[in-house]
Formats: structure tokens, sequence, C-alpha cells
């Protein structure tokens, strides 16, 4: 390992004990292997670190879904490290570590509103699909179907129950997101965002029936689009999301903080923007305390004016260039029937990355 990375891995680590006071370590299902097996040991429920009561109550109620739930949030950084590979900060997990994104989320900034949001997607999404394929016995298809058939098909096949899925996520998802505090406003705001992106993207989806292939009769059902799409909205959301300031003001709980759009002239935030209050570290330099990995030895792209090309992602400190041998299947043939033979080929490419 690199001697600044390592450096940066040991300060994190003594860091971690700030970190994990506000931060939802319960993601750490996503990375522990023991948690596939969930579903039919109820006991591990009490060995998911970071679990509030009431999460710790939906875990042993519902144990059927829980290895759902770990799979969504798995499918949430998974789509978060796509959607920032070419970015300063690419959502790098950390191994062996509760607070797997480090410091990074525990400034309210757009890095930590997106995570938020699409773990809290992946969630419901997950939930979705699986009750979908029957691998639960407390949901399954959605049959409160909305509308009326149209013209020319009728419902059929399963429909993803959504709704079931959002609940589930915001229940457990949004249990620790209790306290009077500007943090718990803004997760919770993400957190429904999220959730929010899955049932606008809902879509028909139909299947032909007839002799021959023709489509005699129609059927279709709802269903959840690609996370992809889900990702790529997400995106859009943390480019264009809303910066907030703090106000106090007392209730009969006691003082309680809520959100404001800072710039009063910008159209207010809807439950599907995002939100922050904090600004981001530039994530150029590595940064104990900031949880950055900085971007040197990150490969970019020389053609690129975008935040992935050298000069941006690169902050100025310049790139080297090496070439790189690679093996690839090349001259490729179709021999009927069926198969496609194909040479090796080595290719020389140019791999740019930064100083």
């Amino acid at each position: 390992m690199e001697p600044h990375l390592l450096g940066l891995l040991l300060g994190l680590l003594l860091c971690g004990t700030r970190v994990l006071a506000g931060y939802p370590i319960w993601w750490s299902l996503a990375l522990g292997q023991q948690y596939t097996s969930l579903g039919s040991q109820p006991l591990l429920c009490g060995s998911i670190p970071g679990l509030v009561p009431k999460q710790l109550r939906f875990c042993r109620n519902y144990i059927e879904i829980m290895p759902s739930v770990a799979e969504g949030v798995k499918l949430g950084i998974q789509e978060c490290q796509h959607q920032f590979r070419g970015r300063r900060w690419n959502c790098t997990t950390i191994d062996d570590s509760l607070a797997i994104f480090g410091p990074v989320l525990d400034k309210a900034t757009r890095e930590s509103a997106f995570v938020h949001a699409i773990a809290s997607a992946g969630v419901a999404f997950a939930v979705t699909r699986s009750c979908a394929e029957g691998t639960s016995t407390i949901c399954g298809c959605d049959s409160h179907h909305k509308g009326p058939p149209g013209e020319g098909w009728k419902w059929g096949g399963c429909s993803e129950d959504a709704d079931f899925g959002v609940l589930v996520s915001r229940e457990f998802a949004d249990a620790r997101e209790n306290r009077p505090d500007a943090r718990s406003a803004m997760n919770k705001h993400n957190n429904e965002a999220g959730r929010t992106t899955i049932l606008d993207h809902m879509h028909l989806k139909c299947k032909c029936h007839g002799l021959s292939g023709s489509c005699e009769v129609k059927t279709c059902w709802w269903a959840q689009p690609d996370f992809r799409a889900i990702g790529d909205f997400l995106k859009d959301k943390y480019d264009s999301a809303s910066e907030m300031v703090v106000e106090k003001h007392r209730e009969s709980r006691g003082w309680v903080e809520t959100l404001r759009a800072k710039y009063a002239l910008f159209k207010p935030p809807t439950e599907r923007d995002l939100v922050y209050y904090e600004n981001s570290p530039n994530f150029c330099e590595p940064n104990p305390e900031t949880g950055s990995f900085g971007t040197r030895d990150r490969t970019c792209n020389v053609t690129s004016h975008g935040i992935d090309g050298c000069d941006l992602l690169c902050c100025g400190r310049g790139h080297n260039t090496r070439t790189e041998k690679r093996k690839e299947k090349c001259h490729c043939i179709f021999h009927w029937c069926c198969y496609v033979s194909c040479q090796e080929c080595i290719r020389i490419y140019d791999v740019h990355t930064c100083k």
C-alpha cells in the first residue's frame, strides 16, 4: 500500500469514534457476508451493529426480508461508485470499518445527501423486487392495479409492489432519524427523495400473446426501472442540490432544528430534491479529518474537459502517462451454426494517472 494511503487509513481509524456517533453504521450490512443468512437466523439481528431499538424489533419481526434490506444497501453503494467513478470523491468504502465511508458522511454535504438517497432507494428497490420474485411469504405482487386496463391490453403478470418496498425502507432506514436536529431532518428528507424516485419511475411493462408471435392479447404489469435509471436521476439531483440553513425554534418538546432554503430567490426544494447545509471539501489531497483519499494515482481522461479530465481530477498537479499492454479478442468470425471464434490480440494503450 502507498505510504500516503496507509497514513490516511490510520487517521480514519483514529477518527472512528467521533464518526460513529451519528453514523448509519447499519449500512455495514452491505459488506458483511454473514448477513446473507439473516432470513433463517433471527439471532443474527442482535449482531448487526448500529441498530436502534425500532430497527432491531423490525429485524426480528420481519426477518424474511432482511437479506433484501442488506442487498438494497449494497446495490446503493455499487450505484454510488458507478455514478462518481470520474469524480474527485468516488464513493470509496473502507474495509474493516463500521463507518464504511469514513468521515466523509460525518458532514451534512451533497455527498451525504446522495448516499442517503441512493441507499434508501436501494432498500426499497431490492425489497420490491424480492417480493415480486416470491422469496418472502409476507409480501408479493401488487394486487391493487392503478386504473382500468387500456385499449388492447389487460392487467396480467406480477405488478411489483413498490409501495410495500418504500414502506419497508421508510420504517427501517428512518428509524434512527427521530432526533430534533438539523442533520436528522436532512437525512430524513433525502431518504424520502430517494424512495420517491422509485415510485416516480414505475412504468407499464407489457407482453404479447398469440399465434406466430401475433399480439392478439397483450398483458401489462407495473415494473420498476433498471436501478441505473434511479442512479442517473439522483445524480442529477446531486448536481442541483439545494443549500439550506439551520433554524432553531422552541416547541413543546424543547428546541427543534429545521431547514430553510438559503437563497430566497431560488425555487424552494421539493420532496424530490436533495438538500444539504455544509460545504464539501475539495477532495484533492488526503485528509483523515474529512475522509478524503485525494486523487493521486487516479486514472484520468486526458481528452475530457469535464471533472473526469486530467486538469480537474488532478487538481492542477499534472498527470503521468504510461503504456499498458492488454490482451483482447479480435478478428472474430461467426460460424454457422452457431458459435463465434476469435483470435487474441495484444493492444497498447496510454494510461494517464494523477500526480
